[in-house]
Protein backbone atom coordinates (compact mmCIF):
# COMPACT_ATOMS: atom_id res chain seq x y z
CA UNK A 1 0.00 0.00 0.00
CA UNK A 2 1.71 3.52 -0.97
CA UNK A 3 0.76 6.76 -0.02
CA UNK A 4 1.25 10.33 -1.44
CA UNK A 5 3.19 13.78 -0.26
CA UNK A 6 1.83 16.31 1.79
CA UNK A 7 0.92 18.27 -1.70
CA UNK A 8 -0.30 15.38 -3.87
CA UNK A 9 -2.28 12.52 -3.90
CA UNK A 10 -2.36 8.76 -5.00
CA UNK A 11 -2.11 9.68 -9.05
CA UNK A 12 1.63 11.21 -7.92
CA UNK A 13 4.05 10.05 -11.47
CA UNK A 14 5.94 8.20 -8.68
CA UNK A 15 3.55 5.94 -6.93
CA UNK A 16 1.93 5.41 -10.81
CA UNK A 17 5.17 3.98 -11.80
CA UNK A 18 6.32 1.84 -8.65
CA UNK A 19 2.84 0.66 -8.36
CA UNK A 20 3.04 -0.38 -12.23
CA UNK A 21 6.69 -1.88 -11.64
CA UNK A 22 5.44 -3.96 -8.58
CA UNK A 23 1.99 -4.98 -10.19
CA UNK A 24 4.06 -6.48 -13.20
CA UNK A 25 5.86 -9.09 -11.15
CA UNK A 26 2.75 -9.99 -9.59
CA UNK A 27 2.55 -7.58 -6.11
CA UNK A 28 -1.15 -6.13 -5.45
CA UNK A 29 -0.66 -2.57 -5.05
CA UNK A 30 -3.19 -0.18 -3.20
CA UNK A 31 -2.40 3.40 -3.80
CA UNK A 32 -4.38 5.73 -1.57
CA UNK A 33 -5.62 9.15 -0.83
CA UNK A 34 -5.09 9.95 2.76
CA UNK A 35 -8.29 11.27 4.51
CA UNK A 36 -7.19 14.57 4.29
CA UNK A 37 -6.85 14.59 1.29
CA UNK A 38 -10.42 13.03 0.46
CA UNK A 39 -12.03 16.17 2.54
CA UNK A 40 -10.28 18.62 0.38
CA UNK A 41 -9.02 18.04 -3.18
CA UNK A 42 -5.85 20.82 -2.53
CA UNK A 43 -3.27 22.05 -0.26
CA UNK A 44 -0.91 20.52 2.36
CA UNK A 45 -2.25 18.74 5.40
CA UNK A 46 -3.14 20.85 8.67
CA UNK A 47 -1.94 20.33 12.12
CA UNK A 48 -4.60 18.01 13.02
CA UNK A 49 -4.93 16.11 10.00
CA UNK A 50 -1.53 13.50 11.29
CA UNK A 51 -3.41 11.43 13.64
CA UNK A 52 -6.64 10.82 11.53
CA UNK A 53 -4.53 9.74 8.67
CA UNK A 54 -2.58 7.58 10.53
CA UNK A 55 -6.41 5.86 11.50
CA UNK A 56 -7.16 6.22 7.84
CA UNK A 57 -3.70 3.96 6.95
CA UNK A 58 -4.92 1.25 9.62
CA UNK A 59 -7.83 0.49 8.35
CA UNK A 60 -6.62 0.57 4.74
CA UNK A 61 -4.32 -2.29 5.81
CA UNK A 62 -7.73 -4.09 8.13
CA UNK A 63 -9.79 -3.74 4.29
CA UNK A 64 -6.04 -4.32 2.32
CA UNK A 65 -5.69 -7.72 4.53
CA UNK A 66 -9.21 -9.22 3.40
CA UNK A 67 -8.78 -8.98 0.11
CA UNK A 68 -5.08 -10.26 -0.31
CA UNK A 69 -3.16 -12.76 1.14
CA UNK A 70 0.75 -12.68 2.62
CA UNK A 71 2.91 -10.38 3.49
CA UNK A 72 1.83 -6.22 3.58
CA UNK A 73 4.33 -3.83 3.22
CA UNK A 74 3.22 0.26 3.98
CA UNK A 75 4.97 3.31 2.79
CA UNK A 76 4.93 6.47 0.78
CA UNK A 77 6.42 9.49 -0.56
CA UNK A 78 7.21 11.99 2.32
CA UNK A 79 4.31 12.59 4.50
CA UNK A 80 2.46 9.77 3.69
CA UNK A 81 5.96 7.14 4.50
CA UNK A 82 6.43 9.77 7.48
CA UNK A 83 2.59 9.19 9.02
CA UNK A 84 3.50 5.17 8.14
CA UNK A 85 6.63 5.56 10.20
CA UNK A 86 4.50 6.80 13.13
CA UNK A 87 1.87 4.17 13.00
CA UNK A 88 4.29 1.43 12.55
CA UNK A 89 6.20 2.60 15.60
CA UNK A 90 3.24 2.59 17.89
CA UNK A 91 2.09 -0.60 16.18
CA UNK A 92 4.92 -2.72 15.18
CA UNK A 93 2.71 -5.88 14.11
CA UNK A 94 0.53 -4.18 11.65
CA UNK A 95 2.62 -4.99 8.26
CA UNK A 96 5.62 -6.48 7.38
CA UNK A 97 7.88 -3.90 5.90
CA UNK A 98 7.66 -0.12 5.50
CA UNK A 99 8.95 1.28 1.87
CA UNK A 100 9.51 4.61 2.36
CA UNK A 101 10.47 7.87 -0.23
CA UNK A 102 11.91 11.04 0.33
CA UNK A 103 11.41 11.00 3.80
CA UNK A 104 10.98 14.53 5.73
CA UNK A 105 13.87 14.29 7.65
CA UNK A 106 13.56 17.84 8.47
CA UNK A 107 11.94 21.25 7.17
CA UNK A 108 14.09 22.33 4.11
CA UNK A 109 16.65 24.43 5.84
CA UNK A 110 15.81 23.84 9.11
CA UNK A 111 17.51 20.84 10.19
CA UNK A 112 17.38 21.50 13.63
CA UNK A 113 13.80 20.47 13.63
CA UNK A 114 14.03 16.93 13.40
CA UNK A 115 10.96 14.56 13.28
CA UNK A 116 12.61 11.85 14.50
CA UNK A 117 11.09 11.42 18.00
CA UNK A 118 9.56 8.37 17.15
CA UNK A 119 12.01 6.34 15.16
CA UNK A 120 13.34 4.38 18.05
CA UNK A 121 10.16 3.07 18.52
CA UNK A 122 9.86 1.87 15.13
CA UNK A 123 10.45 -2.28 14.88
CA UNK A 124 9.27 -2.19 11.57
CA UNK A 125 12.28 -3.13 8.57
CA UNK A 126 11.98 -0.55 6.77
CA UNK A 127 13.56 0.43 2.60
CA UNK A 128 14.11 3.76 2.54
CA UNK A 129 14.91 5.49 -0.75
CA UNK A 130 16.74 8.83 -0.72
CA UNK A 131 18.04 11.32 -3.26
CA UNK A 132 20.96 12.80 -2.67
CA UNK A 133 19.94 16.39 -3.42
CA UNK A 134 17.13 16.29 -1.04
CA UNK A 135 16.17 19.51 1.17
CA UNK A 136 14.44 17.79 3.82
CA UNK A 137 17.69 15.57 4.74
CA UNK A 138 21.08 14.75 3.35
CA UNK A 139 21.92 10.81 2.67
CA UNK A 140 24.33 11.52 6.05
CA UNK A 141 21.33 12.91 7.91
CA UNK A 142 19.37 9.94 6.70
CA UNK A 143 21.85 7.46 8.01
CA UNK A 144 22.32 9.28 11.44
CA UNK A 145 18.28 9.13 12.10
CA UNK A 146 18.26 5.12 10.55
CA UNK A 147 20.90 4.44 13.49
CA UNK A 148 18.19 5.33 15.67
CA UNK A 149 15.94 2.70 14.66
CA UNK A 150 16.23 -0.52 16.19
CA UNK A 151 14.79 -2.68 13.17
CA UNK A 152 16.64 -3.71 10.12
CA UNK A 153 16.77 -1.01 7.64
CA UNK A 154 18.44 -0.14 4.74
CA UNK A 155 18.84 3.08 2.75
CA UNK A 156 18.98 3.57 -1.09
CA UNK A 157 20.57 6.70 -2.34
CA UNK A 158 19.30 8.59 -5.81
CA UNK A 159 22.12 10.48 -6.78
CA UNK A 160 21.66 13.63 -7.84
CA UNK A 161 18.01 13.29 -7.06
CA UNK A 162 15.94 15.89 -5.08
CA UNK A 163 12.65 15.20 -2.89
CA UNK A 164 11.01 14.58 -6.26
CA UNK A 165 13.02 11.83 -6.90
CA UNK A 166 12.93 12.60 -10.76
CA UNK A 167 9.00 12.89 -10.68
CA UNK A 168 8.37 16.40 -10.85
CA UNK A 169 5.80 17.27 -13.50
CA UNK A 170 5.76 15.29 -16.15
CA UNK A 171 9.20 14.18 -15.91
CA UNK A 172 9.52 11.01 -14.68
CA UNK A 173 13.16 8.80 -13.79
CA UNK A 174 12.32 5.59 -15.46
CA UNK A 175 15.45 3.67 -13.87
CA UNK A 176 13.90 4.20 -10.72
CA UNK A 177 11.09 1.74 -10.68
CA UNK A 178 12.89 -1.14 -11.40
CA UNK A 179 15.85 -0.13 -9.17
CA UNK A 180 13.18 0.47 -6.42
CA UNK A 181 11.53 -3.34 -6.84
CA UNK A 182 15.19 -4.97 -7.64
CA UNK A 183 16.30 -3.77 -3.83
CA UNK A 184 12.88 -4.03 -1.95
CA UNK A 185 13.34 -8.00 -3.60
CA UNK A 186 16.54 -7.77 -2.40
CA UNK A 187 15.76 -6.48 1.13
CA UNK A 188 12.43 -8.09 2.06
CA UNK A 189 13.75 -11.40 0.10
Amino acid sequence: MLTHGAGSNSKAPLLVALADAFAGVGVTVLRCDLPYRQSRPYGPPRPGDAAHDREGLKNAVRVLRKLVSGRMFLGGHSYGGRQSTMLCADQPDLVDGLLLFSYPLHPPRKPDQLRIQHLPRLRTPALFVHGTRDPFGSPEEMESALSQIPAKTWLLRIEGAGHDLGFKGKANQEELPALVLAEFQKFFG
